[in-house]
């Protein structure tokens, strides 16, 4: 059974990391935003540490995040930001707290790598969704979908897309993150089970012929068609090759899910892009493709 953490209220205390790479920035307006909704704020020793690439050595990156694992005082733990670097820390973490108390855990990008790792591994909510590194440029809408998620409130998402989508309608549970970061961590323990899910994706900087590879390999081990549904996000910041692919992200999708029967949708808001609505993995949610409309709706 899925466990879902405790929602927020005001007065609890949400703890920052750095899980992976370090800031290049501060992260000052984006505390500022945690703190107007109500929360105290706990800054881990990684959001000001360095160590070549990272926030911090693999030790040091795992024992600020173990703290707040372990802390019954921290309500949420959400990541100043992704890059890389997760994946060196996640089989050193001890999760026997946390999941006998679980709390949020947020982030994108790299932290796809923990957030599918709870959900596959001890079968507890997360929510893939904007961090104070990219508070400042972020939607209004998605940071309200962030806020919403966190403290339980009705959330419900609608646009319309410019590549056409397969119509249907499915109910189900919500899976996905970073193509590339799920694609590192299949066949491991850190990987989710996705039949009979609603899967949503999105990348950032991959080539053309990188996306299709991966989207391959989730074909060919049997993982695309087991779908109820699938919600592609942004594929952005296409790395540009000397001689054109040929195809766009998104027709590399659907060229591989085309035969399948189940819901398609594109344009989806989520990724890398100030749009970046909060998406709660292992929730049940509902998917509504009507021509190039789209409704989505958490159950």
């Amino acid at each position: 059974m899925i466990k879902q953490p405790t929602y927020l209220k005001k007065g609890d205390k949400i703890a920052i990391v750095c899980p992976a790479k370090k800031l290049p920035k501060s992260i000052d307006a984006g505390i500022a935003i945690l703190k107007d909704w109500g929360l105290e704020v706990i800054v881990g020793k990684t959001v000001s540490g360095s160590y070549h690439q990272f926030s911090g050595t693999d030790t040091e990156r795992t024992a600020d995040l173990q703290q707040y694992l372990d802390d019954p005082s921290i309500k949420a733990i959400i990541a100043a930001r992704g890059g890389y670097g997760t994946i060196r820390i996640i089989d050193q973490l001890d999760f026997t707290a946390f999941n006998e108390n679980p709390k949020w855990l947020i982030g994108f990008s790299d932290i796809t790598i923990l957030l599918s790792h709870a959900l596959a591994k001890l079968n507890v909510q997360s929510i893939h969704g904007q961090m104070p590194y990219t508070f400042e440029e972020s939607t209004g809408e998605a940071l309200e979908s962030l806020r919403k998620s966190l403290f339980g409130e009705e959330l419900s998402y609608s646009y319309e897309s410019n590549f056409p989508c397969r119509v249907g309608q499915t109910e189900g549970v919500l899976i996905g993150g970073n193509l590339s970061l799920l694609i590192a961590v299949e066949g491991s323990e850190s990987e989710m089970d996705y039949t009979n899910k609603i899967l949503f994706l999105e990348d950032v900087g991959e080539h053309e012929y990188s996306i299709d590879k991966m989207m391959r390999l989730l074909k060919r081990a049997g993982k695309l068609a087991k779908l109820k549904g699938l919600i592609i996000g942004a594929f952005n910041e296409i790395g540009e090759e000397t001689i054109p692919f040929g195809q766009t992200p998104e027709e590399i999708i659907w060229e591989l899910v085309k035969d399948y029967n189940y819901p398609v949708c594109f344009n989806f808001p989520t990724g890398h892009i100030n749009d970046n609505r909060a998406m709660v993995l292992g929730k049940n949610v509902s998917l509504n493709v009507n021509n190039n409309k789209v409704k989505f709706n958490f159950l």
